[in-house]
């Protein structure tokens, strides 16, 4: 059990302990830009998710390939080119959903959620690990996004998923408040959700069941204590391997 519970690990790490969103703040441009409706929100982290679960299997299977001092631009060029693709099925299929995240589609290949788990996570371990992580990273970011957007839309128009509640509600006097589906409304509801995290999150510390992970590590840190931190990554296979040396402390 406990040899399963570390290969999922990476997987359960990216959508709830270090949620992309909640708890790493990474990629906020699309996450205040795109969600000023659940749809777009949900559209936006799935495609998000499809390209990072992809290019981490592809830089992970060429991780020995790739020599080190390129292996930056050789990361964007193979997110860019899952990014083209994703870009034009969205063209062909879903124009609609195209045409509401617009330059958004193209700016995935900057976002520093999949070039930073490219570099953190899938050029260190194995393909198996690495597609979890980002499956893991895409779906905690999917969450989010359509969260936020579900709040947002509910809030400023009264109507989520197309499935539209304004006539009732106004029947009784209530009145859609407009500025969620505005700018600031993306910061108002960001910031509560995240307060919201930031709670539950100390609750648990309080508990002493917080558990912070960091990139390509299967333990949680908080206990590592006094006798210092082992840095462990996962194999082609799925299970973790020591590679790093104890760091005592000073």
């Amino acid at each position: 059990m406990k040899k399963e519970n570390s290969v999922w690990k990476p997987f359960i790490n990216g959508l709830i302990t270090e949620n992309p969103t909640f708890v790493l703040m990474l990629g906020m441009c699309p996450t205040l830009a795109v969600t000023t409706s659940a749809i777009n929100g949900l559209g936006m982290g799935l495609t998000t998710t499809v390209v990072l679960a992809m290019s981490n299997i592809i830089i992970s299977a060429l991780r020995k390939v790739i020599p080190d001092k390129v292996r930056i631009p050789a990361f964007i060029v193979i997110i860019a080119s899952f990014v083209t693709i994703v870009g034009q099925f969205l063209e062909a299929y879903l124009p609609a959903l195209n045409s509401a995240l617009g330059m958004f589609i193209p700016l995935i290949v900057v976002n520093c959620i999949i070039l930073g788990r490219a570099e953190a996570f899938a050029s260190k371990n194995g393909v198996f690990a690495s597609a979890l992580d980002g499956l893991g990273m895409g779906l905690g970011f999917t969450v989010a996004l359509t969260l936020i957007g579900c709040v947002r839309e509910i809030l400023g128009s009264f109507s989520v998923f197309g499935i539209s509640f304004k006539e009732p509600l106004e029947s009784i006097g209530m009145a859609p408040i407009a500025i969620f589906v505005m700018a600031p409304g993306a910061f108002f509801v960001l910031a509560a959700l995240n307060a919201l995290m930031a709670s539950i999150r100390m609750k648990q510390l309080a508990a002493g069941k917080e558990s912070k992970i960091r990139a390509g590590c299967d333990r949680d840190c908080a206990s590592c204590g006094d006798d210092g931190c082992v840095h462990r990554f996962y194999d082609e296979n799925g299970k973790d391997t020591a590679v790093g040396k104890k760091e005592e402390k000073a």
